[in-house]
C-alpha cells in the first residue's frame, strides 16, 4: 500500500504538484503562470519549488528571453511517479474498500444483494 509523501502532502506543494501534473508529461510552464493560477507570492512559490526541485520532483529551467530572465517549471518523471503514489495513498484513506491488503485494487464483483428467489 502506498504511503503519504510528507513533502508533497504540504498543501501548497500538493497544489503545485497537482497543477503541474494536470499539464501532462514534459510540459513546462512559466513561473509567473504557476504563481498566478495558484495565487502565491514569488517568494512562497520559489521556496516550495526549491524543496520539490531538491527532491527531484520538479525541474526548474532559467533562461533569458531578450534581456528578461524567465523561469520555467516542469514535473519530472520521478515527480509524476511520487505524485501518483501520493494520490493512491489518499484514495486508500478516502475509500479503504477499494484497496485490498496487498495494495491491489479488488476485482470487480456484483454488488447487488440477493433478492428473494434469486439463486446464490
Amino acid at each position: 500500500m502506498s504511503q503519504l509523501n510528507e513533502l508533497i502532502h504540504q498543501p501548497t506543494r500538493l497544489r503545485i504538484m497537482a497543477a503541474l501534473s494536470a499539464l501532462g508529461p514534459g510540459t513546462e510552464v512559466e513561473f509567473t503562470y504557476l504563481r498566478d493560477i495558484l495565487d502565491l507570492t514569488d517568494g512562497n512559490l520559489g521556496t516550495h519549488l526549491a524543496k520539490l526541485e531538491e527532491a527531484g520532483y520538479v525541474a526548474v529551467r532559467k533562461t533569458f528571453v531578450g534581456r528578461k530572465p524567465r523561469t520555467f517549471v516542469s514535473l519530472t518523471p520521478h515527480g509524476q511517479h511520487a505524485f501518483a503514489e501520493h494520490l493512491a495513498a489518499l484514495r486508500a484513506i478516502l475509500n479503504p474498500t477499494l484497496v485490498e491488503p496487498n495494495g491491489a485494487s479488488p476485482a470487480t464483483t456484483d454488488t447487488q444483494p440477493n433478492r428473494k428467489g434469486d439463486k446464490a
